[in-house]
């Protein structure tokens, strides 16, 4: 076995990044980053935690989780939508999310990009999922971003999107499952 990939506390094998122990992080790799979804609220979480992760590691954004579901309502598409200059206002005043306000006012904006933009983000991102039979066999291999999701921001933004650079619209991929990376040895992984 390579060295990303560890047997966790259960004996099963995974991705070195999700740790040895039962944690949120472990919980998170195992029943959500590259599982297949086009479920609103799921997506928009996803896109989120990628804005909030642009210039930051994952580890400070994951950290982080739990105060993004309460200060963006659940990540419920409509009622971030709704969100005004006063929300943006408490947020940055709110430690227990990232107190950026351009990236707070991104997923606001994000949020009511999701509300009317055609084609919707799922069928965006059906549109770019990929059935790959070969896991990758080192952390080293994965792309920072590939042509596809390059394609897929350049169409966020003509749709309204913020702060959906090709690296953060592919860790985006990642998280839906629209590419799984899971890496060779993964019990998760394809192959």
């Amino acid at each position: 076995m390579n060295s990303d990939v560890i047997i966790g506390h259960d004996g099963r094998s995974r991705c070195a990044w999700a740790g040895h122990g039962d944690t949120a992080l472990g919980r998170y790799h195992d029943e959500v980053w590259g599982t297949r979804t086009y479920e609103a609220s799921a997506m928009f979480e996803a896109l989120t935690l990628g804005v909030f992760e642009v210039g930051l590691s994952w580890t400070v954004v994951f950290g982080k989780r739990d105060g993004f579901r309460h200060a963006f309502r659940d990540f419920d598409v409509t009622k971030v939508a709704e969100m005004t200059d006063l929300d943006v206002d408490r947020l940055v005043e709110d430690a227990s999310v990232i107190r950026n306000r351009g990236k707070i006012q991104a997923t606001i904006d994000n949020a009511r990009a999701m509300v009317s933009a055609s084609p919707t983000l799922p069928a965006l991102a059906k549109s770019y999922a990929s059935d790959s039979k070969r896991a990758p066999r080192s952390i080293a291999e994965l792309p920072k971003s590939t042509p596809e999701a390059e394609a897929f921001a350049r169409q966020l933004k003509a749709q309204g999107y913020r702060f959906v650079g090709p690296t953060s619209v592919y860790a985006f991929m990642q998280n839906v499952g629209v590419v799984n990376d899971h890496i060779h040895g993964c019990f998760r992984a394809t192959d």
